[in-house]
């Protein structure tokens, strides 16, 4: 079965001077796989990894391009034009990619950035995006557990902290208190589940809880203690705002990573802040 919208695995079986036609082993249908997109080398019978979508004929067709979104995902894209039909993003394929009028959070803006969810429309058999993009997320059957590393797609701010899309599929928040590095709407991040709560809201962290953020976060201050000459003026006193934005951490996180290379003694700590051991 050929699916549009994901990557198939399809079988070259004949070729034409437009490029070579791939099927998926059940001959009843075939998609054309145009000239540009054919490897230097191939012969009948490859099986080649392609994605799927409708080109501006409204014909299924093959590509080796990488879309920047695909089925049932969420992405972040820019609106290319407006017209009657809607609005037009780039989705990293010749064809742009639809979002009617019906789907549109408003009027869109050709320039502006949107979060956009891709579906299949049933009446149609056409891929088109949502920028009603929440009612899509998934709010029962949680299927992540505290710990776990998932990925982050960074939504809109709010007064606790960062709305996320966690797997493409259900929606988490960083509060405002773990975020200590610079983080734009659209950014892609992988990050680790801190609490499933009863009623579905998911609290996410962008680091690893415990003992497991420490090692990561003591290389970052030897980098920053190379790029310094070999000191710091940081201590335990120091205030969680300068350590933040020293180190992008918070100050609890900068006492483990500090304590880790003190005991492998690669610091040294006086009053006046942190020095390289050389």
């Amino acid at each position: 079965m050929i699916t549009l919208g994901k990557y198939n695995r399809l079988k070259i079986v004949r070729q034409t001077d437009n490029g070579v036609y791939l099927t998926d082993g059940e001959g009843s249908r075939e998609v054309l796989l145009p000239n540009k997109f054919v490897p230097e080398t191939w012969a009948v019978d490859d099986v080649l990894r392609v994605f799927i979508f409708k080109d501006s004929e409204d014909r299924i067709t093959a590509t080796t391009a990488t879309p920047l979104i695909k089925l049932n995902e969420f992405a972040c894209l820019q609106v290319r034009e407006l017209n009657n039909f809607g609005a037009f993003l780039d989705w990293g394929l010749e064809k742009d990619l639809l979002v009617p009028f019906k789907e549109q959070p408003g009027k869109m803006i050709p320039g502006n950035w949107y979060i956009v969810y891709l579906y299949l429309d049933e009446k149609t058999d056409r891929l088109a995006a949502s920028g009603r993009y929440q009612k899509f997320l998934q709010k029962e059957n949680i299927h992540v557990r505290a710990g776990q590393e998932v990925d982050l797609l960074i939504d809109n701010q709010t007064e606790l902290g960062l709305n996320v899309i966690i797997n493409h599929r259900y929606r988490g928040l960083i509060y405002e208190s773990g975020i200590f590095e610079k983080i734009r709407r659209g950014d892609r991040r992988k990050g680790y589940v801190k609490l499933v709560r009863e009623d579905g809201k998911i609290d996410v962290s962008l680091q690893k809880s415990g003992y497991g953020k420490v090692e990561p976060n003591a290389e970052r201050i030897l980098i920053k203690l190379k790029e310094n000459n070999g000191y710091l003026r940081l201590t335990d006193s120091s205030d969680p705002d300068d350590i933040a934005e020293t180190l992008e951490m918070s100050k609890k996180t900068f006492k483990k990573a500090v304590g880790t290379l003190y005991k492998q003694r690669l610091i040294r700590l006086e009053k006046d802040g942190i020095y390289l051991n050389k």
